[in-house]
């Protein structure tokens, strides 16, 4: 199952989701010999998440990513809407939009089921100017569903 959801590098400082807990840019040291004059030297290797947390870190990136940043790349439809909602007053009708905006981004990604299985905000944990809210999805080649949280800024 691990290979069907990919590997990637590891790019998200700080972040984390459920599952991608170990996520962050720190260097991998491997006890690799590569220099011929001194085998005790160990080689530095950027780190690489794969199975769940590869599609946790897949899913958070692809959330925090404004859609059409990635156009001159070939990926116009890469990304969400969740940019909109800066400076825009919090209401309730915003906190739908929200809910809109991410839904349509889970339909996005190919390797989780279209529908989320639950989009759950956490009002008490919200600032005057974020939303709060957990989401977890069902990857498609089955098994647990993976679950992020997010704090987005308004």
């Amino acid at each position: 199952m691990a290979n069907l959801l990919g590997t990637d590098l590891t790019v998200l400082p700080h972040f984390a989701a459920h599952d991608a807990t170990a996520a962050d840019l720190v260097l991998r040291w491997t006890p690799r010999r590569v220099w011929i004059d001194d085998p005790k030297r160990q080689a530095a290797d950027a780190a690489v998440l794969t199975g769940r947390e590869n599609l946790a870190q897949a899913m958070i990136l692809r959330l925090l990513t404004p859609r059409g940043s990635l156009e001159e790349l070939g990926h116009s439809a890469y990304g969400s809407r969740l940019h909109e909602l800066i400076g825009r007053r919090k209401t309730s009708s915003l906190r739908n939009l929200c809910r809109a905006f991410v839904l349509e981004t889970v339909a996005q990604e190919p390797r989780v089921e279209a529908k989320a299985v639950e989009l759950t905000f956490d009002e008490p944990a919200e600032r005057f100017d974020s939303f709060v809210f957990t989401l977890v999805v069902q990857p498609v080649t089955e098994g647990d569903p993976v679950a992020l949280g997010l704090e987005i800024g308004l």
